[in-house]
């Protein structure tokens, strides 16, 4: 019998979407062979799912969940190819469930996480509903002693996860309804890569402003507007979505919080959409009809 690699196992799962030791198997019995596994598997149950994985799945919905004492907070991402599945009670079933789950285990690692029941559930949903469904992501956030995590979820579409040291629910959520809405780069300055003030630099010096300022002027100019680049990009110095007379940093800071950090989801964010020619595709099917 021929030795089954990782890298084969990871293959055949991205082109059928199914389970990991389903894949591992199916491998086994073919020798290897990753399209006679395809074949095998043509055979079962797995057929529609098979022919579904290589769709791009971009649409979906985010889900979140902190635990009773505050102490955790996690964060999923299932995606659907359409935004019409993404709103059917059967998907969001399965979302939620996931997210519980998550909450339970804390297993931000997707393959082990789906393991088992999940990944049988995700395969009949798929079966029953005929999209490709995957699990994209997951997080973990956790608070230290004295500590909160606060939650948010705009329209199924955006997610937060908000890290507070002291303060309340209130105040927690606050935050992450704010970076729902505005979606800062970094929490605090400090927080912001030297790559991006670098890229900014050479931005500001570029502009027509610029040209022919002694270089004391032009140093200064620069360290005004990275400073202001710094405020409307750090959460802690944004102004307040509810109160922009103060940023979200002295916001908190009223209720005896400081803000620490957070996570932010948005569904497909990073994916590539196949952009669909509907006319071409009309075309087509009309053409090979003839």
């Amino acid at each position: 019998m021929a030795t089954i690699t990782a890298s084969q196992v990871k293959e055949l799962r991205e082109r059928t979407g199914l389970a990991m030791m389903e894949c591992k198997k199916a491998l086994q019995e073919a020798d290897g062979d990753i399209e006679q596994a395809i074949e095998n598997l043509r055979k079962s149950s797995g057929l529609k799912a098979a022919k579904k994985a290589g769709r791009v799945a971009a649409e979906g919905a985010i889900a979140t969940r902190v635990a009773e004492n505050g102490s955790y907070g996690v964060m999923i991402e299932v995606n659907s190819e359409t935004d019409f599945v993404a709103r059917d009670d059967n998907f969001l079933g399965f979302v939620n469930k996931v997210a519980d789950k998550l909450l339970e285990t804390r297993e931000t690692d997707v393959a082990k996480l789906t393991e088992g029941g999940l990944e049988s559930d995700r395969e009949a949903l798929v079966q029953k509903i005929g999209e490709n469904i995957t699990v994209r992501r997951a997080a973990l956030v956790e608070a230290a002693d004295g500590g909160l995590v606060g939650h948010y979820v705009h329209g199924g579409r955006i997610g937060v996860l908000s890290v507070l040291k002291g303060g309340n629910e209130e105040i927690a959520k606050d935050v992450a309804m704010h970076v729902a809405a505005v979606n800062p780069k970094v929490c605090r300055p400090d927080d912001m890569p030297q790559e991006d003030l670098d890229k900014e630099k050479d931005i500001i010096l570029a502009q027509p402003d610029m040209a022919g300022k002694p270089a004391e002027i032009a140093e200064k100019m620069v360290g005004g507007r990275l400073k202001k680049f710094l405020a409307e990009n750090s959460l802690t110095e944004q102004a307040f979505i509810k109160n922009p007379d103060q940023s979200v940093g002295q916001y908190a800071k009223e209720g005896g919080a400081e803000v620490l950090s957070f996570q932010r989801f948005e569904v497909g964010e990073g994916i590539e959409k196949k952009e669909e020619d509907f006319a071409a595709e009309v075309a087509a099917q009309v053409a090979g009809s003839k």
